[in-house]
């Protein structure tokens, strides 16, 4: 697998991601539980992340042997 196909991975992965963080959303605003409420707020917390790693990782694959392209220091060794 080339780096080219899996930028494509990564943004189909932060597209599942952000789909699943807007059905959380639409979750928790029907729900009156607080209890139920901080759980889902907690997962979307997390899945936020995961969402905007993916986000860099796509454009990192996808610009990699870019020389003008200035890499994230987060993903640099």
């Amino acid at each position: 697998m080339t780096l080219q196909e899996l930028s494509v991975e990564y943004r189909a992965h932060a597209q599942a991601l952000e789909l699943r963080i807007h059905q959380l959303q639409v979750q928790m605003e029907q729900t009156e539980d607080p209890e139920v409420c901080f759980q889902l707020r907690d997962r979307i917390r997390l899945l936020s992340i995961m969402l905007r790693e993916a986000r860099e990782l796509a454009v990192l694959t996808e610009r990699y042997y870019d020389r003008r392209y200035r890499r994230n220091a987060k993903y640099t060794i």
